[in-house]
């Protein structure tokens, strides 16, 4: 069994300029999620964290499950 760690993404995406939300957005600052998109090293993970916290925690889903998700909303 290896005992070697994966690098923890969260300081990476936190620090991330790449933050985008929806063109749905009303931009009242309302409930709105972000993307960390640009600046984030994995391709594997998205990170996604809430508008009105950008300094607060990011969770962090699978790219084929993001994609999957993003790809039902539009449906």
């Amino acid at each position: 069994m290896s005992t070697e760690r994966t690098p923890d993404p969260a300081p990476a995406a936190a620090g991330s300029n790449g933050w985008r939300k929806s063109s749905h957005s009303a931009g009242d600052n309302g409930s709105c999620l972000e993307v960390a998109e640009s600046g984030f090293s994995s391709r594997l993970l998205v990170p996604v964290r809430d508008s009105k916290r950008p300094g607060g925690p990011a969770l962090f889903f699978p790219a084929r499950a993001w994609t999957a998700f993003i790809e039902g909303v539009k449906g």
